[in-house]
């Protein structure tokens, strides 16, 4: 592994994590480049600081739920690759209904330089601790639609307020979020600001 770098679920205890990318259940329908190993790696600051919010979330009752952090950067080779690729409906109506594929880089979804590349972004949900149910928040995971915006007004106000909370917890511990996705941010002081990493996740 890179130097800096660390396992996020040896560095954060308690935390819970899926990286989808190592599964089949994200929206290119298969492992991404890269992603070799169901594990999720992140800088030795942005653990520090999901630390925080993992201690802050669990004073409210609630966990830290983890998809993605650290993303090779032929992670993202592979998602713009894909984008360019014809239509096959295998993900769609789960991920993007109502855009096509190659509107994904166009509308902010899919970049073609990540932060996530640099180490220091995550993407990210609550569940309650005393049940481990996931709490509503309005849509899925990389649901690619407008319903994902924070400012969205088509998700209920239970979903609103759950985001809201959510949003607080990673604003006080120093991240910002990203307004076209409830799920992602990004540590404001991150240590690799103009660096684009590519070691495979193994």
């Amino acid at each position: 592994m890179e130097k800096g770098f660390v396992f996020l679920d040896e560095a954060v205890h308690g935390i819970r994590w899926d990286a989808k990318y190592a599964t089949w259940d994200n929206f290119t329908g298969r492992p991404v480049n890269g992603y070799e190993a169901n594990r999720i790696v992140g800088t030795f600051e942005l653990a520090e600081a999901l630390q925080k919010a993992r201690e802050q979330a669990a004073a409210l009752g609630y966990g830290l739920l983890l998809w993605d952090a650290y993303r090779p950067q032929r992670a993202v080779d592979c998602f713009l690759r894909w984008s360019a690729q014809p239509e096959d409906g295998r993900t769609k109506e789960k991920h993007y209904p109502n855009i096509a594929r190659e509107e994904m880089i166009s509308m902010g979804y899919v970049a073609s330089h990540s932060s996530h590349s640099r180490g220091s972004a995550v993407d990210l949900t609550i569940y309650q601790l005393d049940t481990g149910d996931m709490v509503a928040m309005g849509s899925s995971f990389d649901f690619m639609d407008e319903r994902s915006h924070h400012a969205s007004t088509d998700v209920t106000a239970a979903e609103a307020k759950h985001r809201r909370l959510l949003r607080s917890i990673m604003e006080q511990s120093g991240f910002e979020a990203y307004e076209n996705e409830w799920w992602h941010y990004l540590l404001k002081d991150e240590p690799y600001p103009d660096c684009y990493f590519d070691f495979p996740i193994v």
